[in-house]
């Protein structure tokens, strides 16, 4: 495990955290609030000084492999949380440090579950730093690192994996810095156009900052205790309608800037995802009519509650928990589903329950017909075994934290319907449930063990399980580990890397492009010189000696 290349990028994390909570810093001197910008420049300047602690030594980072990439993702966000919840003990506004860090856990992971009762007691900056975290942790504080640093290597590219939302996580363009500069220019991009719009449908401006940042991270936190009463059908037409953009795979946003409109919406993901509204929406439509003084404002609740839930950002106009069962019912279903791969949308992810389907048919053609060999398909294109391997996986820990987490939940002695929605609510990164969590209740009810045990599901969620779950291993902190063929494949591109930036002359481009972070050719060894085969960087010189015979 190479902990310098870990501390290094806890280290970035800090360093931009501290740049985030300069916003609410400058929302509270707008606002007069002038004791919330002291605590948040102090927090601020708390993670600056942290940040440049553990980046000091950044020239000698080393090789950062997939599981540095595992770790560094679970350990920066337990950091970017602890930090990220500080302004809120230090103001006083959430004393409880068990209850700040539920609320910042919340914020980050786009969750949009809160302790809070009444928000009217809450500072704007307070109100804009948990509406900031959403649209943070909707494109994830990482992918921001790589589109950022002036020089990122491709074996950052664990990290995007580690953090990104899906089940695969492919890159749009060859370099690993351009696909995050594509990814946070299309947010930003979608983020802008939602904020124009409800500016024109005269939202306050306040309210549309912090609805938009909510939005597009799909989050649920609301800044007023009344919710979405206050607004108009057309500015929750607008949230409506972004909250379903937001929840779709950002790839099908990059084949269209690329014009390439067939390719586009033949993604069998976007189309079921799309699908998936329209039949949810009709079916309740029908099932809650009665409920509703007209058709039109059936349509527009239930399309409004559908596209929230579905994308899991959390927002509601209405108490969804009054509806009919079978309304309910679909409800949770959608929950499970969740978004898009690739979007900043929550819950299982459309392209999961797709392979799903697909390798269950799959497995029903082969029992009534033995001899044949046939794999499942995607977009016209096969499905590696590797990848609906891991989807099984997935959805067996998906499953076990589940379990879990319910039975830790259930001790405060609540409704099944409360805790079982619940775990889901935050499992999946929704918000809202049913029963005590509904859409016009909170979570401040449960004992500080349950917020804590919701508090991991929320995270895990997030994090899509692996990076929390593997922190937990023994395994991924020792110090060797088995040399495979991936290993080698590695070493061999490294070392053709290294020999071309030797032995090549360099010009004012290659001079440009030459990675920070990559580490110094490694030194000839001795032969003569006895070597003890346990030790790990022994371990890694042999492995390096096989690729340059396999380069050779």
């Amino acid at each position: 495990m190479n902990l310098k290349a870990i501390i290094y990028v806890l280290g970035q994390v800090c360093k931009a955290e501290a740049a985030f909570l300069l916003l609410p810093m400058i929302c509270a001197l707008c606002y007069q609030e002038y004791r919330v910008a002291v605590v948040y420049l102090t927090v601020a300047l708390l993670c600056l000084v942290i940040g440049f602690l553990m980046t000091m030594n950044k020239k000698k980072v080393g090789r950062f492999r997939a599981r540095e990439g595992m770790a560094a993702t679970g350990l920066a966000w337990i950091l970017m949380l602890i930090l990220g919840s500080l302004p809120f003990i230090f103001l006083g506004e959430i004393p409880s440090p068990v209850d700040a860090f539920f609320e910042t856990v919340s914020g980050f992971t786009t969750t949009g579950s809160t302790i809070i009762p009444n928000l009217d007691v809450i500072s704007r900056g307070s109100l804009l730093w948990r509406s900031f975290t959403h649209w943070i942790g909707g494109m994830g504080v990482l992918v921001f690192l790589l589109a950022l640093l002036p020089s990122t290597s491709a074996k950052f590219m664990n990290l995007m994996v580690a953090e990104s939302p899906g089940p695969d996580v492919s890159k749009l363009v060859p370099k690993v810095k351009d696909t995050a500069k594509y990814l946070y220019s299309m947010y930003i991009g979608l983020t802008l156009i939602q904020l124009t719009l409800l500016v024109l449908a005269q939202m306050p401006l306040f309210d549309v900052i912090c609805l938009t940042l909510g939005t597009a991270g799909t989050g649920g936190f609301s800044v007023r205790s009344s919710g979405f009463d206050d607004y108009t059908m057309l500015q929750q037409g607008i949230i409506a309608v972004f909250m379903m953009l937001f929840g779709i795979n950002f790839s099908f946003y990059f084949l269209l800037i690329r014009r390439k409109w067939k390719q586009a919406f033949r993604m069998e993901e976007v189309l079921t995802y799309l699908g998936i509204i329209l039949v949810v929406t009709t079916i309740i439509v029908i099932s809650v009519l009665p409920q509703f003084p007209d058709l039109w404002q059936a349509i527009h609740h239930v399309f409004f509650t559908v596209s929230s839930l579905i994308t899991t950002t959390g927002y509601a106009t209405v108490d969804f928990n009054l509806w009919t069962p079978l309304a309910r019912t679909l409800l949770v279903i959608i929950m499970f589903i969740g978004a898009c791969a690739g979007s900043t949308g929550g819950g299982i992810k459309v392209s999961r329950f797709n392979v799903m389907v697909k390798g269950i048919k799959k497995e029903f053609r082969n029992l009534l017909h033995p001899g044949l060999v046939e794999k499942v398909h995607m977009d016209g294109k096969p499905i590696a075994h590797e990848t609906v391997r891991s989807i099984n996986v997935f959805l067996a820990i998906y499953l076990m934290i589940f379990v879990a987490v319910l039975l830790v939940v259930s001790i405060d002695g609540k409704s099944l319907v409360t805790n079982f929605t619940a775990v889901a609510a935050t499992l999946n990164n929704i918000g809202p449930g049913l029963g005590d969590v509904g859409p016009m209740e909170t979570f401040a009810g449960f004992s500080p063990l349950a917020k804590l045990a919701l508090s991991f599901a929320m995270l895990a969620g997030r994090l899509e399980l692996l990076p929390i779950i593997l922190l937990m291993v023994p395994a991924m902190w020792q110090g060797t580990h088995r040399i495979t063929k991936r290993d080698l494949s590695d070493l061999k591109d490294e070392y053709e890397h290294e020999h071309h930036h030797t032995h090549a002359p360099k010009t004012a481009a290659s001079a440009g492009e030459q990675e920070e972070l990559d580490p110094p050719p490694p030194p000839a060894p001795k032969r003569h010189t006895p070597r003890n085969p346990d030790d790990e960087e022994d371990r890694e010189l042999a492995a390096r000696r096989k690729a340059r015979r396999v380069a050779g």
